[in-house]
């Protein structure tokens, strides 16, 4: 659990200010479960600069409760969590010093909002609250108040949480709660989870993750991991101490991530799926009479390969639909070896690149038009899918045909913007795994939004 915060203050010399204004949302690492939000009557001068700054005046605080009023509430919404806010030195400072003044001891756990931004999104211009959610697309309201300020952080959070890909914030948080809490019960645990579609990963009391998967519903995934009686599913369930999880909306945006951070984390529980996740590759190569070739072949590295599949089968499927939908020649797409012409010509389904009948060009341009439209090489462009929320829609930005990295953005916002693209989205690696997951994801799914970033 997590207790965002802003707090407002009189300004004034180091260690006697006071606090004006507060606001606290608890966090559960996807939603605010309980908020506390109040003026506070600091029972001093407010600074005049202070007071132009954030609109707040002596006047407004005269009837406000003062600060050893409110104290037991904010102990109880920030007790076992880890404090964040943007530059937690300062507020966490003001809230002891708060406490302090009241003779009462108040330690938790922060962080950094600004130090973690500095980590997972570096080389921004400025690292202040309004410019970086500014250049990051997170909408604010009531800026320099505690609750505006305080929300806006709430949604920096949410967005490093999933820049996050060794999932350090998330490990540290486990421990933080282990320590205070008993081990909760695998039925509890399964509960508290959501069914839709994401990432989760299984901790040890340790925080340590060992074991990452992805699921179109998440609660009936872990429901299978803690019923099943295989051996390894045994040895999870008595190491699971938590699950945490994250939500992507898109399919494709937990496969990407799932594959990502499994290299990233090597959870000791999917050692054993290290090996590829595609053994066949469609290859092409021109003949000596110069028409192109089409080839399935077992998948290697080392060649070019137009599109990747799991299985023989559906590389097969896969060619054979092509061939209709291009009238291609089932000779020359490697389905039908003959020493003459193949079987379509006899039912006049194929135009004869197989007996040199059909001009090289004709036939060559078809087989372009396959191969442009099931590979991204040398595209820019940018695959949108559903989003977490109604208003948001997932992206995955592909550069000079390479995967670049995914992120999500809000519908209001002006997705073509390369900076503010830039800044939203979680630079990702660019490996075999990651090309044959996107383009087995576009095949699977004909009605996805494709921006080409070259026309804009």
């Amino acid at each position: 659990m997590y207790a965002i915060l802003d707090i407002e203050t009189t300004g004034g010399k180091y260690n006697e200010e006071g606090i004006t204004e507060i606001a606290i949302y608890k966090f559960d690492g996807h939603k605010v479960v309980d908020q506390f939000i109040s003026l506070v009557n600091p029972e001093r001068e407010i600074q005049p600069f202070v007071v132009n700054l954030t609109g707040i005046n002596s006047n407004m605080l005269k009837n406000a409760p003062k600060f050893y009023e409110v104290a037991k509430r904010i102990v109880e919404i920030t007790e076992d969590c880890i404090i964040v806010a943007h530059n937690s030195q300062f507020d966490y400072r003001i809230l002891k010093t708060e406490f302090k003044r009241l003779g009462f001891g108040y330690k938790r756990k922060t962080l950094c909002t600004v130090e973690l931004s500095k980590k997972l999104i570096p080389g921004q211009e400025s690292y202040s609250l309004g410019k970086l959610t500014r250049s990051l697309g997170i909408p604010v309201s009531d800026r320099h108040r505690a609750a505006g300020d305080a929300m806006a952080t709430v949604k920096l959070f949410k967005m490093l949480l999933t820049k996050d890909l060794e999932k350090f914030i998330v490990q540290d948080a486990i421990q933080v709660e282990a320590k205070s809490k008993l081990k909760p019960s695998l039925k509890r645990i399964i509960d508290e989870l959501p069914n839709s579609t994401g990432v989760y990963y299984i901790h040890n009391e340790d925080g340590e993750i060992i074991y990452i998967g992805k699921s179109n519903n998440i609660k009936n995934r872990i429901s299978q991991h803690f019923t099943n009686t295989s051996s390894k599913s045994k040895k999870i369930q008595l190491q699971t101490a938590a699950v945490t999880y994250e939500e992507t909306g898109s399919e494709l945006i937990a496969l990407l991530k799932e594959s990502q951070e499994i290299k990233k984390n090597k959870p000791l529980f999917n050692r054993a799926l290290r090996r590829h996740i595609f053994n066949y590759a469609l290859y092409s190569f021109t003949d000596d009479n110069g028409y192109i070739n089409l080839t399935i072949d077992k998948a290697d590295g080392r060649k070019h390969a137009i599109t990747t599949f799991s299985n023989k089968q559906s590389a097969k499927h896969f060619i054979f639909k092509a061939i209709e939908e291009f009238q291609l020649c089932q000779k020359l797409s490697g389905v039908y070896p003959t020493k003459s012409n193949c079987f379509n010509y006899t039912i006049k389904q194929c135009s004869g690149a197989c007996i040199q009948e059909e001009s090289i060009t004709d036939y060559n341009n078809r087989v372009k038009q396959l191969i442009d439209k099931n590979s991204y090489t040398n595209k820019n462009m940018l695959i949108i899918d559903k989003g977490r929320e109604v208003d948001e829609r997932s992206v995955v930005l592909i550069k000079n045909g390479l995967f670049n990295g995914l992120g999500h953005f809000n519908l209001n916002y002006q997705i073509t913007n390369m900076d503010v693209l830039e800044s939203l989205i979680t630079p990702m690696e660019n490996n075999r795994d990651s090309q044959h997951i996107i383009q087995n994801y576009l095949r699977k799914n004909k009605n996805l939004k494709i921006i080409n970033l070259n026309q804009h």
